[in-house]
This record gives C-alpha cells, sequence and structure tokens, in this order.
C-alpha cells in the first residue's frame, strides 16, 4: 500500500516546526504540502526541509486539494493539519487499519476516551449536532464526521464525485463561502455502504497560528448539503 499524506498549510510555519521533524517519513511514499497563501515562512521553511510544496491556485481548502489531484501517486490518502490538532503518533495504527481492507479510517476526536482541547461550546456542539445529522439522514455510525485527520483510498475522490464542483456549487453559493470535502467524503461513504472505520485521537490545542473556522457559515453550509444529498445524489 503506497500512502500519501497532504498537509495543507495557511501561515503554520510554528506547527511545522514543531510537528514535522517528527513525523517518520518511511511511512509514506509521497508528502505534499499544500499552501493557501502564506506570509509568515511556512513556504520557505517546507521547502528548506525537502518538502515538496504546491502553491494553491484558488483560496479554500477544496481548491487545495483539487492542485493536488494530478500530482498525488499514492493510492491512499492520509489528510493532516500540522497546526498541533492532530498526533502524528496515530500514523502506524491508522495505516495499519487501511491494510486491513477499509475505504476510510477516521481519527475520531469523539470515540472511546478521545477528547479535543480545542473545541469550545460552539464547535463542539456543531460537531455533535452535524454528525448526528450525517448518520440519521444517511445511515452513518460515525462519532466524528467532519475531522480532517483521516485515511481514505485515493480513488474515493473519483468514485464519490468529491472532484466535481457541483457537489459543492449550491451550498457555497448560498452560504457565500468555500467548504472542505471531508463531511461530503462521511455522507457518500456511508450511502455507498463503504467499509469505515474510526480509531480514537485526542485533539490537543492548536500550536500558533490563528483559527481559520467560518464557524456559521460552514455550518449552514453543511448542514444545507446533508439535505440537500438526500434528494440529489444517488
Amino acid at each position: 500500500m503506497k500512502a500519501t499524506l497532504v498537509i495543507p498549510t495557511l501561515d503554520e510555519v510554528v506547527g511545522m516546526k514543531a510537528i514535522m521533524p517528527h513525523i517518520d517519513h518511511s511511512l509514506f511514499h509521497q508528502i505534499l504540502v499544500v499552501d493557501g497563501g502564506s506570509t509568515d515562512g511556512t513556504v520557505e521553511w517546507a521547502r528548506e526541509n525537502g518538502y515538496t510544496v504546491i502553491e494553491q491556485t484558488r483560496p479554500g481548502i477544496r481548491f487545495a486539494y483539487y492542485d493536488l489531484l494530478d500530482k498525488i501517486t499514492g493510492d491512499v490518502i492520509v489528510t493532516f493539519s500540522p497546526d498541533g490538532n492532530c498526533i502524528h503518533e496515530l500514523f502506524p495504527q491508522l495505516l495499519k487499519k487501511m491494510e486491513n481492507g477499509y475505504d476510510m479510517v477516521i481519527v475520531s476526536r469523539y470515540k472511546d476516551d478521545a477528547k479535543s482541547e480545542d473545541d469550545d461550546i460552539v464547535t463542539a456542539f456543531g460537531n455533535w449536532f452535524l454528525t448526528t445529522t450525517v448518520n440519521v439522514l444517511h445511515g452513518g455510525r460515525y462519532t466524528d464526521a467532519m475531522g480532517i485527520y483521516r485515511a481514505y483510498r485515493t480513488q474515493l475522490i473519483y468514485d464519490l464525485d468529491l472532484d466535481k464542483d457541483e457537489s459543492y456549487a449550491l451550498a457555497e453559493k448560498l452560504f457565500r463561502t468555500v467548504i472542505s470535502w471531508e463531511p461530503l467524503l462521511s455522507i457518500r461513504a456511508a450511502k455507498r455502504k463503504l467499509k469505515v472505520a474510526e480509531i480514537p485521537g485526542d485533539e490537543p490545542e492548536r500550536i500558533g497560528g490563528v483559527r481559520k473556522l467560518q464557524i456559521f457559515r460552514w455550518g449552514a453550509a453543511y448542514f444545507f448539503q446533508m439535505w440537500y444529498e438526500l434528494f440529489f445524489w444517488k
């Protein structure tokens, strides 16, 4: 199994310096950093330390992923935030689970004894509410349908139409934002009854940088998308 580690960045030089030296590169066939326009030295540090950096052409994490599509050579993708929220020590467990034949494995912040130290009352409720909505509407069994930290087969991007603008267009137009594809991936994997698992993993507090969440716009767009998917994607 060849795994590509995908690391989206936007002004994350503090986290990159703290986290990246501890990642075991032997676990991955390929490591790609995709940057959304950092001005704090993130791109320069990454290149100086030997990482392949792709500078995205349009703002928004979904477009960051789009800009990587023709660069990915692994048959499994692992998406990872270098801001301190994701625990790199879970990579071996995550990849081993994928080797057991799963289509997707999510590192859940809410499974078993895992906890999020980065949540506040709004984000904690929002994650619970949106995950519950995915489960009720689409037959999922998730404890965390929203998080970035996960591994999945690269082919799912195309099988589940994650690469198509029309999968997001109406929700983004209505709420004037750009959303990511993790919630949609969770929805469509549940609808297709794919083999999905979760492993528990704490979410520590961020290291440096600032939160980029558009909490209410993103929450509203994802909620709309969940209902839209109930009727319009087969």
